[in-house]
């Protein structure tokens, strides 16, 4: 006898998107890959698709992995809705970003700005909004432009912690730049504190990590040690190799909030 399930799509994705926040990315798209093989259903295939693209192309900063183009270009866009179309897109510019920092390219702006335009509700513009402001930041290095952005992405963050975490964890550099460490600690413990809230796990890491880089800015260095030492640890046993690099160049006296040299 043949066992047959009914695969309810929402709840699905809420599984596949829980585990990817706990840093279980190939469990996570392995599901999504599961459950769509067994799917005759084009537009429910398209959905599971495009949640495994940006399942991919989000671990990226994480474990260093490079699928996301692949995965991207596996989505069926036509058996998308509209809202599906943008994310699918919105998912393409996120991919793009990754591989032009510090690469000054108007057109990713322009995309953006775009994409803001055509936002179907508040959170899609705030997450607009914020990749506007890292744009600016870190591809036309239009430093004094982006924390605009990120103000419209926090004040367009009501029900989603991810997007309310990096608009503070973005303010909170800019704060740090200017050497307010107040505003910075603020910003940066409400990050970390969203993103754990959220069951962000290697993203409630990479922020401990500012949090020592503070600790070290404000003259407390055993404590920046020990706090960046524990972060290596769990960064290595979860699987997330950029910040396990990271933690280890900064225990070695290397500040992750500057750009690496040219």
């Amino acid at each position: 006898m043949t066992a047959t399930a009914t695969i309810c799509v929402d709840e699905l994705l809420a599984a596949a998107r829980g585990l990817a926040l706990a840093a279980r990315w190939e469990q996570a798209t392995g599901l999504l890959d599961a459950a769509a093989a067994g799917l005759s259903d084009s537009p429910a295939r398209a959905v599971l698709a495009l949640a495994a693209a940006e399942i991919a192309v989000d671990s990226a900063w994480y474990s260093g992995t490079e699928d996301g183009a692949g995965r991207l270009c596996e989505v069926d866009e036509d058996a998308l809705d509209d809202t599906g179309r943008w994310d699918l897109g919105f998912a393409r510019l996120r991919y793009e970003y990754r591989g032009k920092l510090r690469k000054p390219d108007s057109d990713l702006r322009d995309r953006a700005e775009r994409f803001a335009a055509t936002a179907p509700d508040a959170r899609r513009l705030g997450w607009a909004h914020h990749y506007l402001g890292l744009i600016h930041d870190n591809v036309l290095e239009d430093r004094a432009a982006a924390p605009a952005h990120y103000e419209r992405a926090l004040a367009n963050a009501a029900g989603d912690d991810l997007l309310r975490r990096e608009a503070q964890r973005h303010l909170g550099d800019h704060a740090h730049e200017a050497g307010n460490h107040a505003e910075a600690r603020e910003r940066w413990q409400e990050a970390t504190a969203v993103g754990a809230r959220a069951g962000l796990v290697a993203g409630t890491l990479s922020q401990q990590l500012l949090l020592a880089v503070l600790a070290r800015d404000t003259g407390d260095e055993p404590g920046a040690v020990a706090l960046a030492t524990e972060v290596h640890r769990w960064a290595e046993a979860i699987g997330a190799a950029r910040i396990a690099e990271l933690t280890s160049g900064f225990l070695h006296g290397v500040d992750p909030t500057q750009p690496p040299p040219a």
